[in-house]
């Protein structure tokens, strides 16, 4: 299913209901977020999943968003890493996306990839999630991507193909004409700018059908929520998501902090952290706004 194909409702009335609470983002770089830096967000990036979040969390107090995306990994290792905590986390919207880099840096063999992706989409899928899947842009207008064109290609076909037998829903980015201008691409021209991640969040909720408020070309700045509404939606996130990983879940962090995912637990989009102001006594009050997240739970990066 592409985007060119999905019936849009009108948004006139702002954002509309949609079915999703938990929604959890696998990947690298990419779905990260790298080229469209915020000091207000967690990991100081926002990134097209986070623009996702921010609309599908409107209206919806309950919604929870964790993003398990590091940056350079391999398909394998995006597999290997962040397949099992995905599913530990119960999200009924993920975002799959990875093999990039394998095409990129290491010469990666479409086909071979495409067996490996296959089969995550397909234990995803099993759980009754949506699962969204990414089809790649075409780099055929630059001077040294463009020579690895035929091979994101043939990946995309099979990304096509293996959406379709696990009724996957897919983006595909190649079919997006405003990705072929510069301003779409951070000047390394690998990764999105924020304009580029703006476009991807656009064609992400119009792939799922979600009436949204973002315009095409028009990147929204972070919405700013009340410390109010900040509290309520923290309390939410704290009875419903923190505290269960707290008692079953959590396990000693291992991994270097500088490669470690920026959400690796599902919160609240618009709760603990926010920019303020925030009133004396609030939990997040006097904390600096490079941590978007507050204290980090012992063992965790924030």
């Amino acid at each position: 299913m592409t985007i060119e194909k999905q019936e849009l409702r009108s948004i006139e009335g702002g954002p509309a209901g949609h079915p999703w609470h938990r929604f959890v983002a696998l990947g690298d770089s990419y779905t990260e977020g790298i080229g469209d830096p915020e000091p207000h967000s967690l990991g100081g990036l926002r990134g097209w999943a986070d623009r996702v979040a921010e609309e599908l969390a409107a209206g919806q107090p309950d919604f929870a968003y964790a993003n398990l995306a590091i940056r350079g990994m391999l398909l394998r290792q995006i597999l290997d890493g962040q397949l099992a905590p995905a599913l530990e986390l119960k999200p009924d919207l993920v975002a799959m996306s990875g093999g990039g880099n394998d095409i990129v840096f290491r010469h990666g063999d479409p086909d071979k990839l495409a067996e490996k992706i296959d089969e995550a989409v397909g234990v995803l899928a099993a759980t009754g999630a949506t699962v969204l899947l990414y089809a790649g842009p075409d780099w055929g207008n630059t001077p040294v991507f463009g020579k690895i064109r035929g091979r994101v290609a043939i990946y995309n076909e099979h990304l096509h193909r293996i959406g379709a037998r696990h009724h996957a829903i897919m983006v595909d980015l190649w079919c997006l004409p405003e990705l072929q201008h510069a301003l779409m691409w951070d000047p390394d021209r690998l990764h999105l700018s924020p304009l580029g991640h703006h476009s991807v969040a656009v064609a992400t909720l119009n792939a799922l059908g979600v009436a949204h408020a973002l315009k095409p070309l028009q990147p929204r700045p972070l919405p700013a929520h009340g410390w109010t509404q900040a509290r309520a939606e923290d309390l939410v996130w704290a009875r419903q998501y923190f505290v269960p990983w707290v008692l079953k879940r959590l396990r000693p962090h291992q991994s270097d902090d500088s490669l470690a995912a920026k959400r690796p637990l599902p919160g609240p989009v618009f709760g603990l952290g926010r920019p303020g102001p925030f009133p004396p006594g609030h939990p997040v009050a006097g904390l600096h706004t490079g941590m978007a997240g507050g204290p980090a739970p012992e063992g965790h990066a924030a």
